[in-house]
Parts: C-alpha cells; sequence; structure tokens
C-alpha cells in the first residue's frame, strides 16, 4: 500500500553513475549531523540466530540502526562466497549494462535505488539489486550467454 501511494519516477530509481561524475550533485549531499561524530566507534549490532531473543534483537537493531549482521545462521560458508563473488561480477559491469535490468517505477526487483529513497531527503551513495523471486529474468538481460552462474 506505502509504495501505491508513492509511486516512483526514473529519477527515483537510477544510480548515480559514480565512474562519470567530477563532483557531488546536490542531490547527494547530506548535511552535517550534530548526532554523530567520527571519533565514535561504531558497530553495528550482531544478531546470533541461536538467541531465544533473536527476533526482539532484529527488531530493535532496525529500528536503531537500519541494520545488522547475523551469526550462526547455518548457511555454509562456500555459498556466502559465490554470493559475494556474483554481486561484484553484477556491480563491476559497465552502467549501460546494468541499465538492462533497471527495476521498473511500480516494480520491486531489479537494477537501481533502494525502493526507501524517496522516503529521504537526499539519495543514498549506493547503487543496488533487488531479488524477490528468481532473478533468471535480469540475469538474462544482464549476461545473454552466460547467466546461469548468477541464478
Amino acid at each position: 500500500q506505502v509504495y501505491r501511494e508513492h509511486p516512483l519516477h526514473l529519477r527515483d530509481i537510477i544510480p548515480l553513475d559514480f565512474n562519470s561524475i567530477r563532483s557531488v550533485p546536490d542531490s547527494h549531499v547530506w548535511p552535517i549531523s550534530d548526532d554523530f561524530s567520527s571519533d565514535h566507534q561504531l558497530m553495528v549490532p550482531i544478531i546470533d540466530l541461536k538467541d531465544p531473543n533473536a527476533v526482539k534483537l532484529a527488531g530493535h537493531a532496525c529500528e536503531t540502526w537500519g541494520a545488522f549482521q547475523v551469526i550462526n545462521h547455518g548457511i555454509h560458508f562456500n555459498l556466502l562466497e559465490e554470493v559475494e563473488s556474483e554481486a561484484r561480477r553484477l556491480f563491476s559491469l559497465p552502467t549501460q549494462t546494468k541499465m538492462k535490468a533497471l527495476r521498473e517505477p511500480a516494480g520491486a526487483t531489479g537494477y537501481g535505488l533502494a525502493r526507501i529513497s524517496p522516503f529521504f531527503p537526499k539519495y543514498m551513495w549506493h547503487e543496488g539489486f533487488t531479488i524477490m523471486d528468481s532473478p533468471t529474468g535480469h540475469a538474462r538481460a544482464l549476461w545473454p550467454t552466460d547467466n546461469a552462474r548468477f541464478w
């Protein structure tokens, strides 16, 4: 319902091409916050899935940090390495190639800015690729002949 009430425009989807800009555009310049000092030691919360309070701890981490690290998840290290390798392969593609898998304005999957970007006053300094089902279609657009590794 939130997505329907806040439709996206292409400007809300297309990430900044970091290889082609010479300076940071105003759309990505965030104000300096008085709440943050670079002297602080920042540690993203670590959620142990063997902890009986893991769900509550994850909820708290989302509310206070917006992110957390998961341990004791049971996923084999080799699989994590393969996923990381494919992510590096995807994001190292030329921008024009990545744009072939651009998320649709009404969609939730594919290449682009985070779906939450329009809810903030400035754009985040990132690009992303969201997968919520089979990534086969996007993989074929990115790698017409070598896409099986990705999905």
